[in-house]
């Protein structure tokens, strides 16, 4: 059964345009190679982390709603790490949002 992540993915800030997409595609591959599906890709921009992470300072946040078998989501974080340009990624999973009718 597919379930619905939101994922947070951070990409090194030397990227330009070009870069980005060719990388956000590869990730979106990857998704679709384990059998799951994009539904929304949200650029979030260019931010300045907190602290120095392995000695960059800064990354370009991208947030991608997509949905996999909860059994292949650690196989996607695997692929992630060997064959695409992110520099991290943090997954969550989505609730539907569920809303109470009133009588």
């Amino acid at each position: 059964m597919k379930t619905r992540y939101e994922g947070l993915f951070i990409f090194p800030e030397v990227l330009d345009d070009q870069q980005l997409d060719q990388a956000i595609e590869a990730v979106k591959m990857e998704a679709e190679k384990l059998g799951g599906s994009v539904d929304s890709i949200t650029r979030l921009g260019k931010r300045m982390f907190a602290r120095p992470m392995k000695k960059k300072k800064a990354g370009i946040y991208v947030i991608i709603v997509f949905q996999i078998d909860g059994l292949k989501i650690d196989a996607f974080k695997r692929r992630l790490k060997l064959g695409t340009n992110v520099f991290r990624a943090q997954f969550m999973k989505k609730e539907e949002s569920v809303v109470a009718l009133e009588a």
